[in-house]
């Protein structure tokens, strides 16, 4: 006999699964405009910066491509109220842990594109986490299942 149930989530559920959403796709869209090097990623960047970016070793482009793509299927996962939401989240913290090293201690990203890396590389970092928690808490509520 199976006894999983969900529970009607609050409003606020939704909220953050929303949110999620919309952080995990503009994730993805700055993957496709690195990857692609369209125009208006360009636009954001000086000539010594897209230099750098260009010699991007495979493995962190791969640790970024694992972030959002996670990212962007826990979020959809979490929406549908699917608890394949947390180890997707856990797979796209562990992109975002990789990639971060690669982007604070290799490149020293902060000396290249000011404060403001250091002001996104927290952010991105503390959603992840806090995606991943909340995957794990709407589990236990059982707001997903």
């Amino acid at each position: 006999m199976n006894t999983t149930f969900k529970t009607k989530p609050p409003i606020w559920f939704w909220i953050v699964s929303v949110v999620a959403l919309v952080w995990n796709a503009m994730g993805v869209l700055q993957y496709l405009g690195q990857t692609y090097q369209t125009e208006s990623f360009k636009s954001q960047y000086t000539n010594e910066q897209l230099e750098i970016i260009s010699n991007t070793p495979a493995w962190a482009i791969a640790a970024f491509a694992t972030a959002v793509f996670g990212g962007i299927l826990a979020s959809i996962a979490l929406v549908l109220r699917k608890k394949a939401a947390y180890p997707l989240f856990l797979i796209s913290l562990i992109g975002v842990v990789v990639q971060m090293i690669h982007n604070l201690f290799l490149v020293k990203s902060v000396d290249i594109y000011g404060p403001f890396a250091a002001i996104i590389t927290g952010m991105i970092i503390i959603f992840s986490l806090l995606f991943l928690w909340f995957s794990k808490k709407s589990i236990a509520n059982h707001w997903i299942s």
